[in-house]
């Protein structure tokens, strides 16, 4: 039986190596997002620490001053919190482009496979074609020697 070799198997090897760098870029991708929104928690638990101190402050004699700068680190968390939440979405749009282009190396790593099973399929039918070719020579070559002997 003859070897099948596959002609656009260094294609194939190719789309294969391309889906694993989509899946690392979208791991990086996803890792980072994770980042980002572990950054914008801490940057609402630091927010509600200080809204708790702010509570706090009024609750007891107050001291204006102490007031006024809690009021000031509020803002700031609250300034802080719209950019990370820009980071978060831009980390989001990351993720969202790593998939796609994912999504997309897959589909056509997918194709080419598909593309190799079929061209397999058929060197299978083309080997049992050849196959029987040579058994019904060899039957005729054989089933002639014994006609040929007898007469």
């Amino acid at each position: 039986m003859a070897r099948f070799r596959y002609s656009m198997q260094s294609i194939l090897d190719i789309k294969l190596k391309m889906e694993t760098q989509a899946k690392q870029e979208f791991s990086a991708a996803r890792a980072a997002l994770d980042e980002e929104e572990a950054k914008l928690a801490r940057l609402f638990d630091r927010k509600k620490g200080y809204e708790r101190e702010a509570a706090r402050l009024r609750s007891g004699t107050l001291n204006f001053r102490d007031m006024e700068e809690n009021k000031t680190a509020i803002l700031c968390m609250e300034n802080f919190i719209t950019d990370q939440q820009v980071c978060v979405r831009e980390a989001e749009h990351v993720l969202e482009q790593a998939r796609i282009k994912l999504a997309e190396v897959m589909m056509e790593r997918k194709t080419h496979e598909t593309l190799k099973e079929k061209a397999f399929e058929e060197f299978l039918r083309e080997e049992n074609r050849r196959e029987g070719k040579e058994v019904d020579e060899l039957t005729s070559y054989t089933y002639g020697q014994k006609h040929t002997a007898q007469a």
